[in-house]
């Protein structure tokens, strides 16, 4: 069924969703190109460009397919592009989440305990969390995809969802599901309240060290390297765990949908506004990107 069923609604989503996913690649590959700054080559930019990647990635399995979904009658899709789109989202999504959990253990580094940072976040340290994280998500996107696949489905395969996930495919199968929703709890908490519990560990002892501050406007400074990840985290976490934890719930695959635009769509796009608008070296070396795009423009012309 896609997003919407109204037709007279499709053109306008069809815009809406292009301008949305322009603005995703563009953010994120300035940010990319922003963080390659040899003044901004420490580990909070590497994971940075790292979630960039991922978030392009996200929205590049997911949005393209809505546009041409908008503005043509067949929305058809076969088992195994259905199985590949739902491996990539989840191994994406999963592996996006313990990188914000490396994330807040490199703030809590460089708060915590400064005088050792290089030593402890070195590169050889912040490659091995990225290819761990990476390697978690593949294993939970593997057990996920191949346990829904061998699920049977009877009737219709019509699912009334944008993209091939979970929730709506299991509300497909014929049988009893109990056992896989327990399975789906377990990964659940493996990947979204592990690591937030992590992250909720890593912010009490950053703020424990933001108070022993003398100044106010040292402990101001402090926590607004901090309150970036902290929004990016509540609205990934908290969208996940709405649906996945209670994935064949009564809750309408209409409000699912909206969850799952937030982490699939919204907060690809949001995230380099965050991390740009909060941070100071950020924006500065952005605007001066964007400034020396625009010349190389103008002379091209």
């Amino acid at each position: 069924y896609g997003l919407s069923n109204h037709p007279e609604l499709q053109h306008l989503l069809f815009f809406i969703f292009s301008l949305i996913y322009t603005v995703t690649i563009m953010g994120n590959l300035l940010i990319f190109m922003v963080t390659i700054h040899p003044t901004l080559r420490i580990p909070m930019y590497f994971f940075l460009r790292v979630l960039s990647f991922l978030d392009i990635s996200t929205a590049s399995i997911v949005v393209p397919k809505m546009l041409v979904n908008f503005l043509s009658q067949d929305r058809s899709i076969s088992n195994m592009g259905c199985a590949t789109q739902l491996y990539c989202v989840i191994f994406l999504a999963a592996t996006e989440c313990y990188i914000l959990a490396a994330m807040a253990y490199d703030r809590y580094v460089a708060i915590c305990n400064p005088l050792r940072y290089s030593v402890i976040m070195n590169s050889r340290v912040c490659l091995s969390l990225v290819l761990l994280s990476c390697c978690s998500g593949n294993i939970v996107s593997v057990v996920q995809t191949a346990w829904v696949f061998t699920l049977p489905f009877c009737g219709s395969r019509n699912i009334n969802y944008f993209f091939c996930d979970i929730p709506p495919l299991i509300m497909l199968s014929c049988t009893d599901t109990s056992l896989y929703e327990k399975q789906i709890i377990i990964a659940t908490a493996l990947v979204i309240f592990m690591p937030f519990f992590l992250i909720l560990v890593s912010y009490a002892c950053i703020i424990s060290s933001i108070l022993k501050i003398s100044s106010v406007e040292g402990r101001k400074k402090t926590f607004s390297t901090c309150s970036s990840h902290l929004t990016v985290v509540t609205l990934y976490y908290a969208s996940g765990t709405l649906i996945y934890l209670r994935p064949k719930s009564s809750n309408s695959q209409d409000t699912k949908k909206v969850l799952a635009l937030i982490y699939t769509t919204i907060i690809p796009t949001l995230n380099p506004l965050i991390y740009s608008l909060r941070n100071k070296e950020v924006k500065g070396l952005l605007i001066k990107t964007i400034a020396e795009l625009s010349k190389i423009q103008s002379h091209s012309a």
